[in-house]
């Protein structure tokens, strides 16, 4: 809910401070996005290891990192909460609750973009996670996303969940909902992707030793 809410309330805040300047629009969600996923991972990883992401849970179970039972049990939390967070920006900047999104993306050079970009988020995630440097994660995270809203021509969404949450706010950061199962599919081509590219150049994950 809290990312989906950065997201979208973010892009709202920028399309309304910087009226026809569509550059300086995405600069401002981006910035907004980075630094709010940062401290979002920091804030829930302890509860639920920042689950916010299907791409990433089904993955995570696919390398055991979790049970499937678990990663498809967050899955419906993860959908709801992005549209909540989606309908929670909506109303703190006095839109209509839910506003059906009518920016169409769905382009061949779109998706491609969002395989990249999933498979790059993960390949971040689990490089760490699989070299023991799990800590830098919230920071790696949050750059990556920052980054990737630029080198990819679909602002690098790389999250199912929030795909679906972003079709309800007609704003900067909405994806009309022809486009978004295209969006979704894409997704998990790139999960699919980066589980590959995670097994080939991570295959063994680094143990924590524990002191006698």
């Amino acid at each position: 809910m809290f990312l989906a809410a950065v997201v979208v309330g973010s892009g709202i805040a920028a399309a309304r401070l910087s009226p026809g300047d569509t550059g300086l629009q995405l600069l401002e969600n981006s910035a907004a996005t980075a630094a709010g996923l940062f401290t979002i991972i920091l804030m829930f990883g302890p509860v639920s290891g920042a689950h916010f992401n299907p791409a990433v849970s089904l993955v995570d179970a696919a390398l055991g990192g979790v049970t499937w039972r678990a990663a498809l049990s967050y899955i419906p939390a993860q959908v709801a909460g992005c549209v909540a967070g989606a309908v929670l920006a909506n109303a703190m900047f006095a839109q209509a609750a839910a506003s059906i999104a009518t920016t169409h993306r769905a382009t061949p050079a779109h998706l491609l973009a969002e395989v990249v970009a999933t498979a790059g988020l993960l390949l971040v995630i689990f490089s760490l996670a699989r070299t023991g440097r799990a800590a830098s994660a919230p920071a790696a995270v949050g750059a990556y996303i920052g980054a990737a809203y630029w080198f990819t021509s679909s602002t690098s969404f790389a999250n199912p969940a929030i795909t679906v949450g972003r079709m309800f706010s007609d704003s900067f950061a909405g994806i009309a909902p022809a486009s978004a199962p295209a969006y979704v599919v894409a997704q998990l081509a790139g999960g699919a992707v980066g589980l590959g590219l995670i097994r080939t150049l991570y295959p063994t994950p680094v143990r924590a030793t524990v002191a006698a």
